[in-house]
């Protein structure tokens, strides 16, 4: 396991920033560097059930550790979901990564405000990461800003 940690501060204010990540139209813009599609569903519960999902209904199933809305969320990733809906959260492979945090907690900064987000990941995974959040901020960024 790897955790990697990404930041970009943002002219806006928390509120807004929190709102374009978890809008499900702006949600789908900048998470497209992950894969086009994207969404999320979620009953927005800690300890409740959050799917991200690709195009395809393919993905990850989470629960929510901590809310503090527009502060932070941390959700914990518990296994994976296909096609059809079917949900494993006991494989061996599974296993292997099941606990993995995803974190994005945002900051009050000199007037604007710090997007910070960390994430748990297999080490081969790391590229994907990077590309992804890399662009993925500049578009929440972009977004926020009204740029």
């Amino acid at each position: 396991m790897e955790t990697l940690s990404y930041e970009k501060v943002i002219n806006a204010t928390k509120q807004k920033i929190w709102d374009v990540i978890w809008n499900p139209e702006t949600y789908a813009q900048w998470t497209q560097f992950f894969g086009h599609g994207s969404v999320i569903k979620s009953d927005w519960q800690v300890g409740g059930k959050t799917y991200f999902l690709n195009a395809e209904g393919e993905g990850l199933i989470s629960t929510i550790d901590t809310l503090d809305k527009p502060d932070q969320i941390i959700f914990k990733h518990l296994g994976t979901v296909d096609k059809e809906g079917n949900e494993d959260t006991r494989s061996r492979e599974v296993m292997e990564w099941s606990g993995f945090f995803e974190k994005y907690i945002l900051i009050d900064f000199e007037g604007r405000t710090k997007l910070h987000v960390e994430v748990q990941i297999d080490k081969d995974r790391r590229e994907d990461m990077d590309a992804g959040f890399t662009k993925g901020l500049d578009m929440i960024k972009s977004l926020a800003e009204g740029i």
